[in-house]
């Protein structure tokens, strides 16, 4: 099949947990800035709030832990600063198969977009630490689409910047709740869930979608499936 011939044009990857292992760090870091915002205390609904806003936008996740924008602000900011310490300390790593796939699906003809819920400024840095600055066709954070997952924006956003012919043509794949309702809320064909990122097979089955898979490699096949008449 010739790359004007196929279907599946677009791939929306996820980054950490889909196709790099944060190893920890996010929560190292959310619950540092946490406590300094609060004199050292978590609230009682850390644990839930920070598992269930997996996948989201960061700032949506410290309103929702502490209850007040401006509190939120101090935090993120902190939580930046700490993430992108930890970042250079090499506490991230990309994911086994991820880099072949991302290569496989682009040689193919699937232009390959990576979302995060990260700001701009630091997945900047986690793209440089990891040499991937010229790995994919697009790359976007909540700040450049307006809403963060769940909403569908940053799917319809790379829809619209790689020319996608329609919906219908995009994969979505993600290691959250929220990337499997973003996907589905976006009406992309392959909404694929991840089992090596924060939620594990029992919670993504609650969520809309077209697959679960072992990791990023594993959906190359999926898509060669998908294409076959």
């Amino acid at each position: 099949m010739t790359v004007t011939e196929r279907n599946l044009q677009v791939a929306v990857l996820d980054m950490a947990g889909t196709t790099i292992d944060e190893r920890g760090s996010v929560r190292v870091a959310v619950e540092s800035a946490v406590r300094q915002v609060t004199g050292g205390r978590l609230p009682d609904n850390f644990d839930d709030t920070f598992h269930s806003a997996r996948g989201g936008a960061k700032t949506a996740m410290f309103e929702a832990l502490l209850g007040d924008v401006y509190a939120a602000r101090v935090a993120h900011a902190i939580f930046e600063t700490e993430l992108i310490r930890l970042i250079g300390e090499d506490r991230v790593q990309v994911l086994p198969g991820a880099t072949e796939t991302i290569n496989v699906l682009r040689s193919s003809g699937v232009k390959v977009a990576l979302t995060t819920g990260f700001s701009a400024r630091v997945r900047q840095v986690l793209l440089t630490q990891l040499g991937w600055t010229e790995m994919v066709d697009l790359i976007l954070s909540p700040e450049d689409v307006g809403r963060g997952r769940p909403y569908p924006d940053t799917v319809l956003t790379a829809i619209l910047r790689l020319r996608a012919p329609s919906v219908q043509s995009v994969a979505v794949v993600g290691d959250t709740l929220n990337d499997l309702y973003c996907g589905t809320r976006a009406g992309a064909s392959i909404v694929a869930g991840v089992l090596t990122g924060a939620h594990d097979k029992a919670t993504l089955e609650t969520a809309p979608h077209t697959h679960l898979i072992n990791s990023i490699a594993d959906l190359p096949a999926i898509i060669d499936s998908w294409e076959r008449p």
